[in-house]
């Protein structure tokens, strides 16, 4: 049921939107209406002049591909060293998330926004440290986010989707594109695009409400300068604080960035900084299900499983960009940012949990700084031979990533159980000081080469990286280094995009991801050791078809690598034979027909391990992994009340195993949301009023990371109003 605070929320809202609406036929007449029609926030009145309105198929260099129909997705994005492109030229499955998208679903992080692909799906719940997402059923961890085709700028735990105008999704193994995430990720990567300056002035202002009782603000400023307008700045804030949807929780957030850039007919340039900061108590933990011989029942949604949990996260990051077209064949480019990270929280530790839930606990701490530098310059060369023309990029990638922390765990356990959890007891030990714990290298080199034939009817991609890892191990007490690692691979990609009509592209792709090597996490019995580096490999070919108005794709998949596994009996991490992917991909988006934007996409998986020790699980589906997923958005405006939408998703995940044993398997869930948005003018000013509600009917269900799972979030309401002035 709703809190009193919930009620009243949504009954603000209502009665501002019915205010609202009687003002702006009263005050602004036609205006109102012809812009409540259009879907915008203003339009003109049928006896003004209407302005000149140039649509661009394609992005000039440093603009952002234009919005697909409907608006919520792009018509292409980056893929990272092969530039920005149409998604219909890419021999690759990638989807674009717009500025739009994000506002309209008010995203808090990335994950609100990359769930919205039955492919992809985020194994923390809110609430919880951060964000960790699976894609074509493989972890993809919050350090493999790359921010503005740089691995290493953003934080640990999760990115606020204030400061960002696209967020890029890339199915499969991006290491070549993107190089070697720092997590080594292989099901997919993610490119975040800040915020620029637009042409038009922006000023907004949006006052934020999420349940239980959190109350926010966000500020959006935006302008350029200069003859023609080269020089742009754009800021980006945001304050939130409040009771958060767990009990007893509380939640402290800030942020601010600020976006310099300059286009000229050679040079583009950006500057990027930001710092975010969050004080949480009480926080979303997860918890592993120990000796239990059956799935326990999923607890209430606003429990947390370690009463007592505090969490601090502080974020900075710097990082420049620039091109030069020195004429129209060769283009220089080089990027550099500096990242630097901490966290600071109580680090619960649960063990020997039984069929009815219950466990015993020992609190501790757990605190860690991440500093990473990183590099990335080539050439881009265009030229044609013989008839064929040529995209040739040639290049090299640098990064230098510390890591270290303070862990500490108390020797005496509580009884506790997920139903009525018992609070923490004190940590008995002094916090410390962090110590480093790693050094890794990570340096490539890359040479790629996009071939076009018969004017684009052909595009067939080519090219190697040459990948280096070097990492250094340390006692993050006594300062020793422990183990190193150096090794190296040659990572090839090979691609092709065949069209036999303009609207229709069949592709296809082969490509391998170097991965660093595990570390085995703590609570196992060899906690902190490092493993060897590894390769993977991925097979794909879709077909990919542009109605129009909406855009369609099925493709297949296969993809490999080690097993990574905790053993039951000895506690001990560390690879077990092998993970191997292959699945099935459906998706459609756009606007079926005016007013009606629709996104669905099904995923279905066969997933199997082989190899491994005495053949005991070999056949058997490896934990986490689903047989299938679906999901279908919706987003309508209603032509019978001006200015109105209503929107809705549905999301679902298939039953899946606990781990490799094919032992316990945790149920299939559906998550339903809903929403409405009113936009009109007040006062000569565009006003959006968003309302939306996650997971409409508090659906319990757990989600799974690695052996760990934790409770989703429950019903959650979201409020907003924002003002242009």
């Amino acid at each position: 049921m709703y809190s009193a605070v919930d009620r009243l929320f949504v009954g603000l809202v209502a009665a501002a939107a019915m205010q609202a609406s009687a003002y702006a036929q009263t005050a602004t007449g036609s205006d109102a209406t012809q812009a409540a029609a259009s879907g915008t926030a203003s339009a003109p009145s049928a006896d003004k002049a209407l302005p000149a309105v140039v649509v661009k198929a394609t992005a000039a260099p440093g603009d952002l591909p234009a919005p697909y129909a409907g608006g919520q997705v792009a018509r292409g994005g980056s893929v990272g060293v092969l530039g920005t492109s149409n998604v219909m030229n890419q021999p690759f499955s990638t989807t674009n998330y717009t500025e739009q998208m994000i506002d309209d679903t008010q995203a808090r992080t990335i994950g609100d926004i990359v769930i919205n692909n039955a492919s992809v799906r985020t194994e923390q719940s809110g609430g919880g440290f951060g964000d960790v997402f699976q894609i074509r059923g493989f972890d993809v961890q919050a350090t493999d986010v790359a921010l503005n085709g740089l691995y290493g700028m953003v934080s640990a735990a999760r990115v606020p989707v204030n400061l960002l105008e696209r967020v890029e999704v890339l199915q499969g193994p991006g290491s070549l594109e993107y190089g070697m995430g720092p997590g080594g990720s292989v099901g997919g990567a993610i490119n975040i695009v800040t915020k620029r300056a637009d042409d038009t002035p922006l000023t907004r202002l949006t006052a934020l409400y999420q349940s239980k009782g959190q109350f926010g603000m966000d500020a959006d400023i935006g302008r350029r300068f200069g003859d023609e307008g080269q020089w742009g700045i754009r800021f980006n804030g945001e304050i939130k604080d409040g009771q958060t949807g767990i009990a007893h929780g509380n939640q402290l957030q800030g942020d601010s960035s600020i976006g310099l850039d300059y286009r000229g007919k050679q040079l583009r340039w950006s500057f990027d900084a930001y710092n975010v900061s969050e004080n949480s108590d009480e926080i979303r933990s997860q918890i592993g299900f120990g000796t239990a011989t059956s799935v326990p029942a999923v607890p209430s949604a606003y429990n947390n499983l370690y009463p007592g949990t505090k969490l601090k996260l502080r974020d900075t990051a710097v990082m420049t960009r620039a091109e030069y077209d020195i004429n129209q064949y060769v283009t220089v480019y080089g990027a550099a940012g500096e990242h630097y990270g901490t966290s600071a929280q109580n680090f619960p530790y649960a063990g020997d949990m039984n069929n009815a839930g219950a466990f015993d606990v020992a609190n501790g701490y757990y605190d860690q700084y991440t500093r990473t530098k990183t590099v990335d310059a080539g050439l881009r060369f265009h030229f044609d031979t013989f008839g064929v023309k040529h995209t040739l990029v040639t290049g090299v990638t640098s990064l230098n990533q510390e890591i270290g922390y303070f862990y500490a765990l108390n020797t005496d356990t509580v009884p506790s159980n997920l139903y009525t959890p018992t609070p923490l007891a004190p940590v008995d030990v002094s916090r410390g000081d962090m110590g480093r714990s790693s050094q890794t290298r990570l340096n490539s080199q890359q040479v790629i080469d996009t071939m076009s034939f018969f004017n684009d009817r052909l595009l067939i991609t080519g090219g190697f990286r040459r990948q280096t890892i070097g990492q250094d191990n340390y006692d993050p007490i006594t300062g020793a280094q422990s183990s190193t690692i150096d090794q190296q691979a040659i990572t090839p990609l090979a691609g092709i995009v065949v069209k036999p009509w303009s609207n229709i592209s069949v592709y296809g792709n082969f490509t391998s991801g170097l991965t660093n090597g595990s570390t085995a996490p703590f609570g196992t019995a060899n906690a902190g050791q490092a493993f060897a580096p590894y390769k993977s490999n991925q097979y794909e070919a879709g077909v990919k078809a542009d109605w129009g108005r909406v855009l369609t794709s099925v493709s297949v998949f296969q993809i490999a690598q080690p097993n990574a596994v905790t053993d039951p009996t000895t506690n001990v991490y560390g690879y077990n034979g092998r993970t191997r992917v292959r699945g099935l991909e459906l998706s459609g988006y756009g606007e079926v027909y005016r007013g009606l934007r629709l996104m669905a996409s099904a995923t279905f998986y066969d997933p199997k391990v082989s190899g491994t020790a005495g053949g005991t699980q070999d056949g058997n589906d490896p934990g986490g992994v689903p047989k299938f997923a679906f999901n279908l958005g919706a987003d309508y405006d209603l032509p019978w009340v001006p200015g109105l939408s209503v929107n809705g998703r549905m999301i679902h995940t298939g039953a899946q195993y606990y781990d490799s044993s094919d032992a316990l398997r945790l149920p299939a869930w559906t998550r339903y949301d809903v929403g409405l948005r009113y936009t009109t003018r007040v006062a000569s000013k565009d006003v959006v009023l968003r309302a939306n509600i996650e997971n409409l009917f508090g659906s319990r269900y757990w989600i799974q990371q690695g052996t760990y799972v934790t409770n989703a979030s429950p019903r959650t309401v979201l409020v907003s109003a924002q003002v242009d002035f």
